[in-house]
């Protein structure tokens, strides 16, 4: 039987069904926590559903940066690894493309910042859902569905609790391809006595505007960050965690029941909580129909000191004592340091105000495949490249990797920081297609231009560590201006799943200067060969 979300109850029944303790540095641990989701009765149709108002205002108001520990290589770190000219072009063609949630969409007008950007392409929609706001679009034609945009937390009507009254953003969306369903999520964070919790819908059907089972897990600490994996055994999830909503805790990765969820059943998440050391970790989402090796666990990764960091994930759902995690396994990459340490120095024209680099971690997403039987994952953050004696000197580059071997030793297959001149690139997502061609998208500016939407490409044939020649998908006409440095967030690009060829990306740009009048853009892209 299904349960009307009641917070105080269910948060005392979901965190104590078991709380068998943590992990922090430990190599490998058997120490999980166990909880049940909230679930409540199931979306007939998110057309036809009306969202909840109550603590939603017209205010403008700039979501605040909760950092990471910055993990950053010493001194003035000289990059190996720049790409300082484009390589050999990997001819793609250009698809569909058009604005997203923003101005410029109807009458659309933003209230928060950053907008968060996320967005995944099924298999006859593209959904869009940014910061509070959440639309579906023909993939075919770009055209919005009617209705739309409409508020996130629509997706919790009728469902009680935080998770239909509360609409606080942090959004990811999926596309689970294998089973050919969406998968929608945001947090809720009232805290207090209503708690934390993490809304998670999953459509019934491959229609994103239909019916959605729904459920909300919870936790006693504020689940910043979330981003989602999709995995054969689980949906994978991490969270950047905050004691009392300020104070960092550590990373936590947790796994929700998949099967249960895709046949709307009551399900359970098990996790496992890091210590303060480690931050900013990213799931393994698959791409592609060919599944991981049977049995392999989810692969996670984050950015360490010089290297990355590599973990393994393995959950049993008959018996919690046997899931595990393990890690990290460092793997050695070329020195860098984080553009802007970290912080905030990508230069605009016309306007002193610099914006975010959010390099402390990595990029949305960590994307899986497996070509032949050779398991590849692709991620991407950035760093500071063409340094003087200090640092933040230079400008902002792209570092991408393609690693594998992760089911015995991993190992940085390729790496490259794409810096072909002296703009700051940054904002990244990176993913390949089934031939193994790999694209990165990202946000582009400099002292002299305004932030623009870029993507480069390479073959599977091309020399390792190279991109081709820089594609642009828009120029932005506007910058962004004094005291609002907040940017993006985050990037998605995702893969057609009818094709496998077709990248989908979406990400900030402005149309003319201001604050809190930032737009979307939706594009997509295939690299020419790839049928």
């Amino acid at each position: 039987m299904q349960k009307r979300f009641q917070p105080l109850k269910y948060i005392l029944a979901a965190l104590g069904v078991a709380a068998l303790g943590s992990v922090g540095a430990q190599t490998r641990s058997s120490s999980v926590e166990v909880s049940n989701a909230v679930s409540g009765p199931h979306l007939p149709s998110l057309t036809g559903a009306m969202a909840h108002l109550e603590g939603m205002g017209a205010e403008k108001r700039a979501r605040p940066v909760r950092n990471v520990p910055l993990v950053d290589g010493p001194g003035t770190a000289v990059d190996s690894v720049t790409q300082s000219s484009a390589g050999t072009l990997a001819a793609s063609t250009t698809g569909l493309g058009f604005d997203g949630v923003g101005v410029g969409l109807g009458s659309y007008s933003p209230r928060y910042a950053p907008p968060d950007t996320t967005g995944a392409v099924g298999a006859t929609q593209y959904v869009q859902w940014v910061n509070a706001d959440i639309a579906v679009f023909d993939k075919a034609t770009g055209a919005l569905a009617q209705g739309y945009p409409k508020a996130g937390n629509a997706l919790f009507s009728g469902f009680g609790g935080p998770c239909e009254t509360s609409n606080d953003g942090d959004p990811i969306v999926q596309y689970d391809k294998a089973a050919n369903r969406w998968v929608l999520s945001q947090f809720a964070v009232p805290g207090g006595t209503a708690g934390y919790w993490q809304c998670v819908a999953v459509s019934a059907t491959s229609d994103a505007t239909g019916a959605y089972y729904r459920y909300a897990f919870p936790y006693t600490a504020f689940n910043d960050y979330p981003k989602m994996g999709v995995w054969p055994d689980a949906y994978y999830v991490t969270f950047n965690m905050f004691n009392g909503g300020s104070t960092f805790a550590g990373a936590k990765a947790c796994a929700y029941d998949r099967s249960k969820m895709l046949a709307g059943q009551p399900a359970t998440q098990q996790c496992f909580q890091l210590s303060t050391s480690y931050g900013g970790l990213l799931p393994a989402d698959l791409d592609g129909s060919t599944a991981p090796p049977a049995g392999s666990p989810n692969y996670l990764m984050n950015k360490l000191q010089t290297t990355l960091g590599f973990w393994k994930f393995k959950v049993d759902w008959a018996n919690s004592a046997n899931s595990s995690f393990t890690g990290p396994t460092q793997l050695p990459v070329a020195a860098f340091n984080a553009a802007c340490s970290g912080g905030t120095c990508i230069p605009q024209a016309g306007t002193s105000q610099k914006l975010d680099s959010l390099a402390d971690r990595l990029m949305f997403r960590l994307a899986y495949r497996n070509i032949g039987g050779v398991e590849r994952l692709v991620v991407n953050h950035s760093v500071q490249v063409n340094s003087s004696s200090k640092r933040n000197s230079g400008n902002s580059a792209v570092r991408w990797y393609e690693v594998r071997g992760m089911a015995a030793t991993p190992t940085v297959f390729q790496q490259s920081s794409y810096s072909p001149d002296t703009k700051f690139r940054w904002m990244g997502s990176a993913a390949m297609d089934k031939l193994g061609n790999l694209a990165v998208g990202y946000s582009v500016s400099s002292s002299s231009t305004k932030p623009a939407l870029a993507y480069a490409t390479r073959l599977a044939a091309d020399a390792a560590g190279t991109l081709g020649a820089e594609s642009l998908i828009l120029q932005g006409t506007g910058a962004q201006l004094a005291n609002l440095s907040r940017w993006g967030d985050y990037t998605h690009l995702s893969i057609d799943p009818v094709d496998d060829c077709t990248f989908w990306f979406t990400g900030q740009y402005l149309k003319a200067d201001g604050t809190f009048n930032w737009s979307t853009r939706v594009a997509s892209f295939k690299i020419n060969g790839c049928q």
